[in-house]
């Protein structure tokens, strides 16, 4: 694969890249660069977690060297659920990341976190960062942020010091970690280890526009534990208005994770009304619902169809 090959693969379904120039030098001088992704282990995975993974994947394919990180420390210190609970979810998540295809080296926060070099990196960068910036960089990653207390502060400025002791050259996450990771591209002269930050879209909420994809908050997300009969409850009620194209969040799962996974999404009709129809790719998609030549229960139908398949090989790793 070129480099222009593997630019073009990386960018595919990510909404920035700081820098595209950073990653293109990177590309050409590292024969095996390595990226990673962290994930607070509180639960079972979700769709908007699958976005992420689903670009992991699209470095992988890429040369990269892929890292997950556990973090059970982060997890904590956002009042995810108790150390013991945090815990627990470790093991699911090591074996749910497996089970969906990454082939990863997962490494667990708290086997390097307490370290005290590590500890010293934290202690300078809190020096030189201020309070109003750390809450800024939380406002869409904590837990009750109106009540934000001094442990989720720690949080960014742990964030940036793990991507210099996991060694990587690319922090991926998405959107709502921008702000993080401009904490640490700001202070790289503190942590003197530059990075590449890759962002990927927010899934919008199954409610509607307004909010992404929560799966604490009832009928907002689906994740890898839900039954198929629950799957298709939640995007039958899913905000799917008829033509529109923006902020529709089961256009968006087609997208994001549905077409990476296939080669064509087949949508199963009546012939009364136009028999089955297949896309090739998303814009296909896409174009055919804003015209009005897809209908939204069509299109809920297809989507409930595919996700069963993605999720059930997962789904019993789960316990």
């Amino acid at each position: 694969m070129s480099i222009d090959e593997k630019i073009k693969l990386i960018k595919q379904n990510t909404a920035e890249i700081v820098t595209e120039e950073e990653l293109q030098e990177l590309l050409k001088n590292k024969k095996q660069p390595v990226a990673y992704c962290g994930y607070e282990p509180n639960g079972p995975l979700h769709l908007g977690h699958f976005v992420t993974i689903t670009k992991l994947m699209d470095l992988e394919k890429a040369g990269i060297k892929i890292k997950v990180l556990l973090a059970d420390v982060h997890a904590y210190l956002n009042r995810k659920g108790t150390e013991e609970d945090i815990k627990k979810e470790v093991e699911n998540w090591r074996k749910t990341i497996k089970a969906i295809g990454v082939n990863a080296e997962v490494v667990l926060g708290s086997s390097f976190q307490f370290k005290q070099d590590y500890q010293m990196d934290i202690m300078r960068l809190s020096q030189a960062s201020t309070i109003n910036r750390g809450l800024r960089s939380m406002q869409e990653i904590a837990r009750d942020i109106e009540n934000a207390t001094i442990s989720q502060l720690l949080y960014p400025l742990m964030q940036v010091v793990d991507i210099k002791y996991l060694n990587c050259d690319i922090a991926e996450g998405g959107l709502e970690q921008r702000k993080v990771h401009m904490i640490g591209k700001d202070m790289v002269k503190i942590t003197n280890h530059p990075f590449i930050a890759i962002h990927t879209p927010l899934i919008t909420s199954l409610k509607g526009p307004g909010s992404k994809m929560s799966k604490s908050i009832p009928g907002s997300g689906i994740s890898v534990t839900d039954s198929y009969e629950t799957i298709k409850d939640t995007i039958k009620k899913a905000y799917c208005p008829e033509k529109i194209t923006k902020e529709n969040p089961v256009l968006e799962i087609a997208q994001f994770i549905i077409f990476p996974r296939i080669n064509k999404l087949k949508i199963k009709r009546p012939a009364k009304f136009g028999g089955d129809i297949e896309f090739s790719d998303y814009k296909g998609l896409e174009k055919a619902f804003e015209d009005g030549n897809v209908h939204p229960m069509d299109l809920k139908s297809a989507v409930t169809e595919y996700l069963e398949l993605i999720i059930s090989p997962i789904r019993k790793n789960w316990k």
